[in-house]
């Protein structure tokens, strides 16, 4: 995150590269559509803590949607929160 040599300030910045918008999904600026670091850039904000809020999103919606069931949500939301909980450092 943040400005390296060949990466923007905006790389992997979860709140940049694939916010909210008013109709309740995550899209990216048509800005990130031209860059030739978008791949790993979203790859990056993803796999961030903050990016864990994005999983448990997909989870919940995948669940809404009845694509997923809700022994295979719950498995999935506790994984995140263990991945949560190393990631701060166990607390």
């Amino acid at each position: 995150m943040g400005e390296t040599p060949d990466k923007p300030e905006c790389f992997g910045v979860i709140e940049i590269v694939f916010s909210m918008h008013d109709d309740g999904l995550r899209h990216s600026p048509e800005s990130c559509m031209a860059c030739v670091h978008k791949t790993q850039c979203l790859r990056t904000a993803i796999k961030n803590p903050s990016g864990l809020q994005v999983q448990e999103e997909i989870v919940d919606r995948a669940y809404e949607s009845k694509k997923i069931s809700f022994l295979e949500r719950w498995s999935k939301r506790k994984h995140i929160s263990k991945i949560k909980k190393n990631s701060d450092g166990g607390r």
